[in-house]
């Protein structure tokens, strides 16, 4: 083959290939966020089902399974308050009682 014939493909080539995924990483995804409030009814109706389903006729991998998702959900649902430390206490009343 002659060089000269193959260096314009080359060139293509190289060029679709490191231009092709810049244009494709400038696509935002759309982030759909679920309200706490709406999420939380969603995890507790799961958690009502699981627990009243007939686990007799499960599989031990499906029980298993079932407890992840159940460990799972019952985390998530935990992770929507607020925790303040100890030491964080102390200065916030440290400061009401100097302010007041």
């Amino acid at each position: 083959m002659n060089t000269k014939k193959i260096l314009p493909v080359l060139l293509m080539t190289f060029s679709i290939s490191f231009v092709a995924p810049v244009f494709a990483a400038k696509a935002t995804p759309v982030k759909t966020e679920v309200p706490k409030e709406v999420r939380a009814q969603q995890i507790e109706n799961r958690l009502i089902e699981i627990r009243d389903m007939d686990k007799t006729n499960l599989s031990k991998v499906e029980k298993k399974d079932l407890r992840k998702e159940v460990k799972g959900l019952k985390k998530e649902a935990r992770n929507s308050g607020i925790y303040l430390s100890v030491g964080a206490i102390i200065i916030i009343i440290l400061l009401l009682i100097l302010l007041l």
